[in-house]
């Protein structure tokens, strides 16, 4: 049982590395004249984009992944808002230490 234990904390440890490489990306293409909103939208176009295409390569036909847009919408937005609302806690619990507040 302990070796399932560890393939999931493998697993989640891979989640967040190829998450915080998609940060560290967004970062660099920070400047003076692109600021995060801009980058954030560039970012859920891309994640829009992406996951179309997941979704699509379940399908053999188009009019089939057609006839499931509105359950694919769902289990995407479902998911977002989850994470979405367990970063906006995280960041709530440590708004100082995050946003680097009395830091500067």
């Amino acid at each position: 049982m302990s070796e399932n234990t560890n393939q999931i904390t493998e697993e989640m440890n891979a989640f967040y590395e190829r998450a915080d490489e998609f940060i560290q990306l967004a970062n660099t293409l920070r400047t003076d004249d692109i600021h995060a909103g801009k980058i954030n939208a560039s970012m859920l176009y891309a994640v829009a984009r992406f996951s179309a295409w997941t979704a699509a390569t379940g399908f053999v036909k188009g009019s089939d992944y057609a006839k499931e847009k509105q359950d694919i919408i769902e289990h995407f937005t479902k998911n977002f808002e989850r994470m979405l609302s367990d970063n906006i806690d995280d960041y709530a619990e440590n708004f100082q230490k995050y946003m680097q507040i009395g830091n500067q």
